[in-house]
């Protein structure tokens, strides 16, 4: 088993404590920001918002408050209106008044604050897409009204004005990375995306340049339609002025480079599926966000926004934007306006990026999710969970860390909690599935973080088939066939009803649990110490402790099938505890090691408070620093640890000042192991730092640390793409790409090849940012040639800091996926049929018209003749359409068409797995 740290004297912590005996003791801030004074330790930050419990709600599947509405005045064809309640992927008719008309089902559930998917005026329908319809807000056109599915301004008024009046908040989902699928481009609809290496943006006089030079600078060249442009963007006739505000109609406020594949540079550049991406980098679209979300402040009092899409946004913008709508709120009376940003991810250094070197105050924590996955529903370690949030300051920093962080089971794109306990437990039933719900929750309630429950969640809701429109049901009855087959947990009841069931075991439970944090505020934001964790699946334990307060709370979960019994370490010897939740014993006492024993039910969880508070400390602790060196994982993030003697409830505050400044603090972490991953992205290499940690404990006293001095490390390089060992084609050229870790718009890479043992020849230089790319011909070589390459990483008064090669062996060329399909409206002249027999078209498993792999040339081909007519087609991978790719080789992209003259005529397709293009030629 494993227990959490408890701190112990080492060596070298004793021989400090000895030298600081006599030491003039630094003061604690008792404003408790601790980040001014040179001499000051403060106390672990707690912002705005962390104590809330979140309701996010999408506004057409909840309630239907006014069906007057539903087709959003634009008539009866659903292609038109978008609505159409048998179908999960266009309007079924909810609406801001039904909402409304059930705040008190949701403040039932122990709701602080609703959250609500995007609610502008959207594209009702885009045909590209399905046809799909804009129900779930995100094809947004008019950024200054309520979409008319949904309501009208003044509807949303109301709902926060009542909102308000129970004391709830109201929270907008916004959106500053595209619009509706509006601008089309001369080469073609949702075209392939064209990199930055390939074809630079350029002035309105039609001179190349680098965006990322000009981002937060507060300028930006004249741009040309016609000119600065890979695609040259073309609007609709009568789609002219479609988007509001007006400033959004120029089309030169997007980036124009075609769809994107969601990797790389074409993850901020690209289209989402054919969706206006816009030029963020532009200080126009800055400004132009930032003065309309203060107008949805101002006028309606919103309490704060979830960003959609952060990831996809430049750095640059998101330093204006947010402190541009945090301090406008604050000067027009909300004080504490909160924002959080969606970043796609699991990894902690990447997504704390956001908060610590971008300043925005939290994202949505996507890790808590995946680890929150795998403990309650998959049985994983509990070592593993213990190991996750014993990492969490990879959030803190002066201004926030990571107990601002809403937390979350799952959500409108990946799926809902309930399926995942379904799909990761096919052989279970439904008592099993609903204890594994549950004790997700209690994770998510008793942790570090603001809950999040996602509507339906408390009435058992699964979505057997997976996320996005299959985690979408109607709150109200349903008539979506593919809802109704879905089972329900914890129930018999089915979507073919209402479920607004607060008698649902799920609804008590969530609604128990938001109670019982309201009544012992330290489990909503006391200090979250880890204190035990067995080897593999069963019990997981942590403390919750309010540095006010000073009294520990002990929460011991099990995801086991099996009762456990384990001994939980705390802060204080013979310590009675009473139980406050759980199928447990009503109390227990510590021993003198400062153990609690615990018996925890299988797939539950108990809680137990001490009878009284951790004793005051009579003296601060010896407290000396780690190594200081930068993260394995991250290069601009400085690892700075503090070894704390003692097994108290301590503070410590991390204080980093340079050659010629005063102490400033770095953030304050409230517990062990106390650390903190100094964000060092801005600072020059070479940079002299000096590091210090100062321990407060909970009687006020202060005791220093001794300095470590450190300088900022050189930017790391290392060539990612090709591997290192493997073989590449002699055939097709050979991409080669490198990361540079911190990454700055200043920095160019050289890279260079050798053959065999030969001389490094250089290949290019690519300055262009943030991804360094470029490509070698090695055709002329014979195969079996030993190729490597390096890269050179440049950078204006740095010196050059070279890669490790990667080697490669040149080889015949080899198939990328299983199978291509040839998929369209001319499958059945191929002849493909359905399992009856019949002929069909867009069939992407249909194996008549799967294409061949080609080894001479690399690329896919098939021949077939068809008989007159016209016919549009693209390309499936591995029989399914979840990889396809349409004209240009954009992923997803438009069809192609192809129109075959009177009397028929025999065409070869083919398909180029590097580049992704498909095409069609006739045979003579």
């Amino acid at each position: 088993m494993r227990t959490s740290r408890p701190a112990v004297l080492t060596a070298a912590t004793a021989a400090l404590a000895l030298a600081l005996t006599s030491a003039p003791v630094a003061q604690a801030d008792p404003s408790g920001e601790g980040d001014q004074g040179s001499d000051r330790a403060g106390h672990s930050l707690r912002g705005p918002v962390t104590d809330e419990t979140f309701y996010f709600v999408m506004a057409d599947r909840f309630a239907n408050g006014d069906t007057g509405n539903d087709t959003g005045g634009l008539g009866s064809d659903p292609l038109v209106s978008g609505f159409d309640p048998t179908r999960k992927g266009f309007y079924n008719g909810g609406d801001l008044k039904g909402l409304l008309g059930k705040l008190d089902y949701i403040q039932g559930l122990g709701t602080d604050s609703i959250w609500l998917t995007p609610s502008f005026k959207n594209k009702a329908v885009q045909l590209e897409d399905g046809p799909s319809a804009g129900y779930h807000g995100y094809w947004i056109t008019d950024f200054t009204r309520i979409d008319p599915h949904l309501g009208s301004n003044a509807d949303l008024a109301a709902l926060i004005d009542a909102a308000h009046d129970r004391g709830m908040k109201v929270y907008f989902d916004i959106i500053t990375n595209q619009t509706a699928d509006v601008i089309g481009y001369e080469e073609g609809a949702r075209t392939a995306y064209v990199p930055k290496d390939t074809e630079p943006y350029r002035t309105a006089a039609g001179q190349p340049f680098d965006d990322r030079d000009y981002a937060g600078t507060g300028t930006f060249p004249q741009l040309d339609p016609q000119t600065s442009f890979p695609h040259k963007p073309v609007l609709e006739p009568g789609e002219e002025n479609l988007k509001v505000p007006a400033w959004l109609n120029d089309t030169t406020l997007y980036h124009n480079r075609g769809n994107t594949t969601f990797t790389g540079e074409d993850s901020q550049y690209g289209d989402f599926f054919g969706l206006d991406d816009l030029f963020t980098e532009n200080p126009r679209v800055v400004d132009g966000f930032i003065d309309i979300y203060r107008t949805w402040v101002k006028d309606f009092g919103v309490d704060g926004f979830r960003i959609d899409t952060m990831k996809h946004v430049d750095d640059e913008f998101w330093k204006a934007f947010g402190p541009g709508l945090v301090d406008y709120a604050k000067a027009n009376g909300k004080p504490d306006f909160f924002m959080f940003g969606e970043v796609f991810d699991q990894t902690k250094s990447y997504t704390s990026h956001f908060t610590t070197e971008d300043g925005m105050q939290a994202v949505l924590d996507f890790p808590f999710q995946d680890a929150a996955r795998k403990y309650a529903s998959q049985g994983r370690s509990a070592a593993d969970l213990e190991s996750f949030f014993e990492s969490d300051d990879w959030y803190t920093d002066a201004d926030s860390n990571v107990y601002e962080l809403p937390t979350f089971l799952g959500n409108h794109d990946m799926g809902r909690i309930g399926q995942f306990v379904v799909s990761d437990n096919p052989d279970a039933g439904d008592a099993e599935w609903t204890a594994r719900d549950r004790l997700a929750h209690e994770l998510m309630y008793f942790s570090r973080g603001n809950p999040v429950v996602y509507y339906g969640d408390e009435q058992g809701f699964t979505g057997a088939s997976g996320g996005d429109q299959n985690a979408r049901q109607t709150m109200f009855a349903s008539k979506v066939p593919d809802y109704l087959d879905d089972d329900l947990l914890g129930t018999s009841r089915t979507h073919a009803q209402d479920n607004f069931e607060a008698s649902h075991p799920l609804y008590r439970q969530i609604a128990a649990l938001a109670d019982l944090a309201r009544r012992h505020p330290a489990l909503r934001d006391g200090a979250h110490q880890m204190r035990f964790a067995a080897n593999g699946t069963g019990v997981v334990a942590f403390s919750r402790t309010d540095r006010e307060e000073q009294r520990e709370y002990v929460v011991a979960l099990n995801n086991s099938e099996s009762p456990e019994t384990v001994t939980v370490p705390t802060y204080s010897p013979g310590m009675g505890f009473a139980k406050v939740y759980g199928d447990a014993a009503a109390s227990a006492t510590t021993g003198a090691d400062r153990g609690l024993p615990v018996t925890v039910p299988p797939l539950s969880t108990v809680v137990y408070r001490a009878d009284g508070t951790v004793a005051r400390s009579q003296h601060a602790p010896a407290v000396a620093l780690d190594d200081v060196a930068p993260a394995p994982v991250s290069r601009s993030r400085m690892h700075v640890g503090a070894d704390v003697a003692g097994d108290s409830f301590y503070e410590v505050t991390f204080q980093v000042r340079g050659p010629q400044g005063s102490w400033r603090s770095i953030g304050t972490d409230d517990t062990a192991p106390y650390q903190v991953f100094h964000d060092t992205a801005a600072l020059d290499p070479g940079t002299r730092l000096q590091y210090r940690a100062l321990v407060l404990d909970n009687a006020g006293h202060v005791r220093p640390s001794a300095p470590r001095s450190t300088q900022v490390p050189s930017p790391s390089i290392r060539v990612s793409t090709p591997s290192d060992g493997g073989t590449v084609t002699n055939i097709d050229p050979v991409t080669v790409k490198a990361v540079v870790d911190p990454e700055r718009p200043s920095q160019s890479v050289r890279f260079e090849r050798r053959v065999g043992d030969g001389a490094w020849t250089v290949l290019g230089t690519d300055t262009s940012s943030p991804e360094h790319v470029v490509t070698d011909d090695v055709e002329a070589l014979p195969l079996g040639s030993r190729v490597s390459y390096r890269a050179v990483l440049l950078e204006a008064g740095q010196p050059a800091v070279t890669a490790a090669p990667v080697t490669v062996t040149t080889a015949e060329p080899k198939p990328a996926r299983t199978s291509v399909t040839v998929a369209g409206s001319l499958q059945s002249e191929i002849g493909c049929v359905n399992a009856a027999g019949q002929p069909t078209d867009w069939d992407p498993a249909c194996a008549a018209s799967h294409l061949s792999f080609d080894k001479t040339d690399g690329l896919w081909h098939g021949t077939w003749t068809l008989p007159a007519g016209s016919h549009e087609w693209k390309v499936a991978i591995n029989d399914s359409w979840t990889e396809n790719y349409g004209a240009g080789g954009a992923a997803g992209g438009s069809n192609l068409a192809l129109t075959v003259p009177e009397g028929g005529a025999t065409y070869r397709f083919t398909w180029n797995q590097v580049t992704h293009v498909p095409s069609a030629a006739e045979v003579p």
